[in-house]
């Protein structure tokens, strides 16, 4: 499944590429810095659904 969306993006870009070539290279130039500005959010939602998965596990107990 990841595989054919990485195919399916990289398409996407090569008809970008040849529609507005200067587009195509600024989403290139931005992408890396897009992800490193929403990786504390990812990291973030690690934590916070850990910590619901913990209560609902502490809250489910006696119900075992």
């Amino acid at each position: 499944m990841r595989k054919d969306f990485a195919m399916f993006t990289f398409l996407l870009w090569l008809v970008l590429f040849v529609l507005c070539w200067p587009l195509a290279l600024l989403a290139l130039v931005l992408y890396p810095i897009v992800w490193l500005l929403l990786l504390p959010f990812r990291i973030l939602g690690i934590a916070v659904d850990g910590v619901l998965g913990l209560l609902r596990a502490v809250f489910t107990l006696p119900a075992r």
